[in-house]
């Protein structure tokens, strides 16, 4: 049996009070879902209120983004120990906004995936190329390498316990959707890519959502690629109605 994994990323949306009360209706509306892993990744400022209403369910909770260093002079920056200690579970690395809006490389991402060990958090990390860079047959080698650095100096055990979430930029927030064909496609070149150069429990732990406008009318065909195994949910999880439809579909096809 298949077991998606899907999060939803509400980015800079949500008041702490509105979070508080998404979050009791997402409780009652997913309780009786168990054969799907659920989270979702309110504000820094709704953490605390999201993971105490979740608290004891099937929802965990994942922070938006994290600093490499546990204290410092880090000004508007959260610690991996500070979002453990508020009940987070997952964090999300190397999202495309912060590495295009923010400026964010590869060797700061890094650094964060191995701090979120460190700090007993889960990465999610976020790779995936421009439209120029597919448009230019650099789609393949613009991800891998993104995969490569975001593991560097990592176990095998703590590999295997990554999410890796496949976002092609040119897909987020633009209602443009990667075909199934070419979603399942970069995904089985990044699981190759690790059954090349780690034990096979690796490539078969490892979980790879899709991310890019993924919708309660398209997540059916994007969740049965062989290789999809979640998707990380931008827009469509900020309403209640399309994330639980997202998260059904998963649940039916998990049941086979």
């Amino acid at each position: 049996m298949r077991r998606f994994f899907i999060a939803g990323n509400w980015k800079m949306n949500k008041s702490p009070a509105e979070s508080e009360r998404f979050a009791a209706e997402l409780k009652k509306r997913l309780l009786d879902i168990n054969a799907v892993d659920i989270a979702v990744s309110p504000t820094a400022l709704s953490l605390g209120v999201v993971t105490q209403k979740l608290k004891h369910t099937n929802i965990d909770v994942s922070a938006q983004n994290m600093h490499d260093q546990s204290t410092g002079a880090f000004t508007g920056e959260v610690s991996g120990e500070m979002l453990r200690e508020a009940g987070v579970t997952y964090v999300i690395l190397g999202h495309s906004e912060r590495r295009h809006k923010f400026q964010e490389n590869d060797s700061f991402i890094q650094k964060k995936v191995e701090a979120s060990f460190r700090c007993g958090l889960l990465p999610i990390l976020c790779v995936g190329e421009t439209l120029e860079q597919r448009q230019s047959g650099q789609a393949a080698s613009v991800t891998l390498s993104q995969v490569e650095k975001g593991l560097a100096g990592l176990s095998a055990d703590q590999v295997a316990a990554v999410t890796i979430a496949y976002e092609p930029v040119w897909a987020i927030g633009t209602g443009h959707t990667a075909t199934p064909q070419q979603a399942q496609e970069m995904h089985a070149i990044i699981r190759s890519w690790l059954k090349d150069r780690y034990p096979d429990f690796v490539h078969k732990q490892l979980r790879i959502q899709y991310g890019g406008s993924v919708k309660p009318h398209n997540a059916l065909s994007l969740l049965e690629q062989p290789d999809i195994d979640g998707a990380l949910i931008g827009g469509a999880s900020l309403k209640i109605d399309s994330f639980v439809a997202i998260i059904e579909t998963a649940a039916q096809l998990s049941k086979g």
